[in-house]
């Protein structure tokens, strides 16, 4: 695969504040400083929740295809996300990335391949491997209940 690039333009818009948006891409973004910082605005995304956006919406985009390439059939998935901002040796960084997705399957039979899929897809998660943080998986699987 030849190399891709991702446009991302940013107008800061006042105080802590700008707006991300791509010629690519049909929405724009409000961003800001999070409240931790000083003069950290609450209720506007900010650059830690677009870090941890980015890894749980690559983990849901490489599991959709390691779970199609698997032929895993599933009801549904959901994936919450949790980034932890911590301060090492003098510098802020967002040290770890709590995935807790919860994956409904239609058949107990297919938990351990649900499992590996789960696992497989956080391996191969480009956004994980392309970040220093570590990514902890915590999944939880459960059976749909099917009534015929």
């Amino acid at each position: 695969m030849e190399a891709h690039y991702f446009n991302v333009n940013l107008d800061w818009t006042s105080d802590r504040k700008g707006k991300i948006s791509s010629p690519e891409l049909n929405k724009e973004i409000e961003v800001a400083t999070p409240p931790v910082f000083p003069n950290g605005i609450e209720g506007i995304w900010s650059p830690e929740h677009l870090l941890t956006a980015s890894v749980v919406s690559c983990f849901m985009t490489t599991f959709l295809a390691v779970a199609d390439n698997s032929k895993l059939a599933f009801e549904s998935f959901k994936c919450d996300s949790k980034g932890k901002l911590e301060q090492v040796e003098g510098k802020f960084l967002i040290t770890e990335i709590i995935l807790t997705p919860t994956l409904v399957i239609t058949k107990e039979s297919d938990r351990s391949r649900a499992e590996r899929v789960l696992q497989k897809s956080e391996a191969a998660c480009l956004i994980s491997n392309s970040i220093k943080s570590n990514v902890i998986l915590s999944p939880t699987i459960t059976i749909s209940e099917i009534v015929s």
